[in-house]
């Protein structure tokens, strides 16, 4: 209890300052693109002002959520290189890149070189940290967020790092906690970063079914950042747990105005189906689908989103599955598991299903998609009790009422178990 007031106390005191936009129209990587391009003029044979270029392109690519900045990123990081092959600060922007087109592996792999020439680099281990949880690597990325915050106590990267983890733990009081403490220690000018930390706080409090401090905290972001993606994709979704479908269509259209991504058009198919927009949907979804596609054998992929519509909107469990094995041969991290188990659900391969599902719980995530198959998936193994269990769980944490209905369904088919005790 007293955590959270002490969380409360902080929020409080974030929302009063926070929506002081930063009056310079270019945002914080526009500016460092325009410091390096001048650096390189006055200095084309120095491997710094490249390597600054194309760690601001990599930033830019953040903001805007337009991968082609990465491509440029690419071009400038190879002359780094080439004018310094060896240098340390041009090869971790080499792994940033690497990062941001959710290389994962590779990412990996080149940070593990670069901490064994350098084991107290803090950014390496931020490397580490997050190319492992996206690989599903947890326990080695715990390890690396705690080199990272062993050697440097409250950096700033170390906090968000730890923040994220929490969260994947299950502990959302003590994600809030670092979040706050990282906001604090953002300089005021870097407003994508700061809007950033206020959306992560906002999808967490939406998760813990305080909506209105959600809300809040969006707002106060897209004043610090217009138009951030992140804060209205996430704004989208508090306008669904207010039953505002509308709105809700209206936030993800104007996400999609400037650079529309696979994730997000699925996202805008869902909220019109959401709000009765059948016809509308079904266009969308197909735009989603095609888009989708595209992408499918490249490391930055919507394969997730591609099961999820497969499985439960176009009613191919065969192409769901396919998509989600391959998805699975890349990466075994909880989101991915979940997803590769509702495809084996979906095609009516129920153990094999659980069995991925186990995995996916097992490191402590509180989702209520997680819960809500799982819940499904026991239910068809007639493993009664523990579906009830996992089934309300999911309705309980389920803010967004998408599982709820289903969910409610199945429990009243479980009724007369619904109150017995769970068997392993």
């Amino acid at each position: 209890m007293k955590r959270s007031l002490i969380v409360a106390a902080s929020l409080l005191f974030i929302l009063c300052f926070a929506e002081v936009a930063f009056t310079d129209q270019l945002s914080p990587a526009e500016r460092k693109i325009a410091a390096a391009e001048n650096a390189i003029r006055k200095n084309p044979n120095k491997a710094e002002p490249y390597s600054d270029l194309a760690m601001a392109l990599a930033r830019r690519a953040r903001e805007t959520s337009d991968a082609a900045y990465y491509a440029r990123a690419e071009e400038a990081l190879k002359k780094a290189l080439e004018l310094s092959p060896q240098n340390l600060a041009v090869q971790k922007v080499g792994v940033w890149i690497l990062l941001g087109k959710h290389e994962f592996a590779q990412a990996r792999q080149q940070a593990e070189i670069l901490n064994r020439r350098m084991p107290d680099d803090v950014q390496v281990y931020g490397f580490l940290t997050d190319a492992n949880i996206e690989l599903g690597n947890y326990a080695d990325a715990e390890k690396a967020a705690q080199w990272m915050l062993d050697i440097r106590p409250g950096n700033l990267a170390g906090l968000t790092r730890g923040a994220y983890l929490r969260e994947l733990m299950g502990d959302l009081e003590g994600s809030l906690e670092l979040m706050t403490q990282a906001y604090q220690e953002t300089p005021p000018a870097e407003t994508e970063d700061r809007a950033w930390i206020l959306t992560q706080m906002a999808h967490v409090q939406l998760s813990s079914g305080r909506v209105d401090a959600a809300d809040k905290l969006l707002k106060a972001a897209l004043v610090l950042y217009p138009d951030y993606h992140y804060a209205l994709e996430n704004l989208a979704q508090v306008r669904t747990a207010q039953k505002k479908y509308v709105e809700a269509v209206d936030l993800l259209r104007r996400r999609n105005q400037s650079v529309p991504q696979p994730e997000s058009l699925y996202a805008l198919a869902e909220a019109l189906e959401r709000d009765g927009q059948a016809q509308d949907a079904k266009a969308a979804f197909l735009e989603f689908e095609a888009k989708a596609r595209t992408q499918m054998g490249i490391a930055d992929n919507a394969n997730r989103e591609l099961v999820f519509y497969y499985a439960d909107h176009a009613h191919n469990p065969e192409e769901a599955l396919r998509i989600a094995t391959m998805e699975f041969s890349r990466r075994h991290d909880a989101f991915t598991l979940d997803a590769f188990a509702w495809a084996l659900y979906v095609s009516g391969q129920f153990a094999e299903a659980q069995k991925q599902m186990d995995h996916a719980l097992a490191y402590g995530t509180r989702n209520p998609k997680f819960f809500f198959h799982a819940g499904a998936i026991a239910s068809k193994l007639n493993q009664g009790p523990k579906a009830a269990l996992l089934l309300n769980q999911a309705v309980a944490l389920d803010v967004l009422a998408d599982y709820t209905p289903l969910a409610r369904k199945i429990l009243a088919a479980l009724a007369p178990m619904n109150t017995a005790s769970v068997t392993q």
